[in-house]
C-alpha cells in the first residue's frame, strides 16, 4: 500500500511539473525580447537576425528587439547574453564567426560556445564563393590551379579579415591545390571585391551576397561555391564538391541562441518558430535572392552540428596559423 502510494506520488508530481512547464511555454514571452546581434548593423548576422525577430514578434505577439552591440569578432556582444538570466529574454545571433572562429583566436576565449550557451535554432548563412578578376582565364578549379601553377610568383587573394571563412577556405583551397596562396586580408568583403574589380587582387574568397551583384554585372567570376548544391541563380556555377573538393563544403551560419540552462520547453518553442519562420514564403524568396542555405533542425540536431563545426573549425584555424588582429 505505501509503495503504490509513493508511486502516485510520483506520478502526480511529475504531471505537476510537466503542466507547469507546459504552462510556462505558453506564457512566454509576456513582454520583449532582446536579441543581440554581436556585429555591425547591415551584416549577415544583423540582417538574419531583424528577419527573424520580425517573424517571432508577429508569431509570438511580443517585440523581439535586435540591439547591434559589436567588437571583438561577435565576442563582446555574445559575452553580455553568456552573462545574462536564462529565461529566453535575452537571446543572441550566434554562428560559426562569433561561437566558433573568433573563440578559436582568442587568447583566452571569453566563454565555452558549448556550456555557456543554449543553442536554439539554425538560421542560416552564405557560401563562400571563390571569384576571380575576369582577366584570370581559369574555368573552374582544375584550371585555376593549372593557371596558378604557371605564375612566376604566388597570387595573392583577398578575404574579409583575418579568421573570416574566406579566409579559411582561402587557405584550404591552396593546400587542395598544392600551391602558396598569399593572404590579403581586408576589413571587410567590400573592400576586397573593389580591390578584386579594379585589378588590384586576381583571387578573393568572399560571402556570395557580397560578391553576387559583381557577378551579375559580369565585373567577376565565380570559380566554385562551398554549397552543398548548387546556387538556383547560378546554375553554371560547380560546387567544389562537384569539382573534387568535398572537404570545402561550408557556410558562413547564423543561428539563434540563449544563456546556458535556459528552460527546455521555452528553446524547443523557440525552435518550432524559428523552423515555421524559415518556410514563409518572404523569408524563402529573401535567402533564395541572398544565396542563404539552411537546413530544418530540431534542438538536439543542432546542438550536435554546432559540436561537430567547432571541432571542425577551430582544428582549421590551429592549422592555419591565423592569430587575433
Amino acid at each position: 500500500m505505501f509503495r503504490r502510494f509513493r508511486l502516485m506520488q510520483a506520478l502526480l508530481c511529475a504531471v505537476s511539473v510537466c503542466a507547469a512547464n507546459l504552462a510556462r511555454a505558453q506564457a512566454y514571452p509576456s513582454h520583449p525580447v532582446r536579441v543581440i546581434a554581436p556585429f555591425s548593423a547591415g551584416g549577415s548576422a544583423d540582417t538574419l537576425g531583424r528577419i527573424i525577430a520580425q517573424k517571432l514578434g508577429e508569431s509570438l505577439k511580443q517585440p523581439f528587439v535586435v540591439e547591434n552591440r559589436g567588437g571583438a569578432g561577435g565576442l563582446v556582444g555574445s559575452e553580455l547574453v553568456a552573462k545574462a538570466a536564462p529565461d529566453g529574454y535575452t537571446l543572441v545571433i550566434s554562428g560559426v564567426a562569433s561561437h566558433i572562429v573568433a573563440l578559436a583566436l582568442a587568447k583566452p576565449p571569453p566563454f565555452d560556445a558549448m556550456r555557456d550557451f543554449t543553442h536554439i535554432a539554425l538560421i542560416g548563412g552564405p557560401p563562400i564563393a571563390l571569384i576571380v578578376h575576369p582577366s584570370v582565364p581559369a574555368r573552374d578549379v582544375k584550371s585555376l590551379g593549372a593557371w596558378l601553377k604557371a605564375q612566376r610568383q604566388s597570387v595573392a587573394f583577398g578575404s574579409p579579415g583575418v579568421g573570416t571563412h574566406g579566409h579559411l577556405i582561402g587557405e584550404m583551397l591552396g593546400q587542395a591545390l598544392g600551391v602558396e596562396l598569399l593572404h590579403a586580408p581586408y576589413k571587410g568583403a567590400a573592400p576586397a571585391v573593389g580591390d578584386l574589380i579594379a585589378g588590384q587582387i586576381k583571387l578573393a574568397s568572399i560571402t556570395l551576397n557580397t560578391a553576387g551583384p559583381q557577378l551579375r554585372a559580369g565585373k567577376a567570376r565565380a570559380i566554385a561555391f562551398t554549397s552543398r548544391a548548387r546556387i538556383a541563380d547560378y546554375p553554371d556555377v560547380a560546387t567544389f564538391a562537384e569539382q573534387g573538393y568535398p572537404q570545402l563544403v561550408a557556410s558562413t551560419w547564423f543561428s539563434l541562441s540563449g544563456p546556458a540552462k535556459m528552460p527546455e520547453e521555452i528553446a524547443f518553442r523557440l525552435n518550432a518558430e524559428v523552423r515555421k519562420a524559415l518556410q514563409a514564403p518572404d523569408v524563402k524568396e529573401r535567402f533564395r535572392a541572398e544565396g542563404i542555405e539552411t537546413a530544418d533542425y530540431d534542438v538536439p540536431a543542432f546542438n550536435k552540428f554546432v559540436a561537430e563545426e567547432s571541432h571542425r573549425w577551430t582544428d582549421v584555424v590551429r592549422k592555419s596559423g591565423a592569430k587575433a588582429e
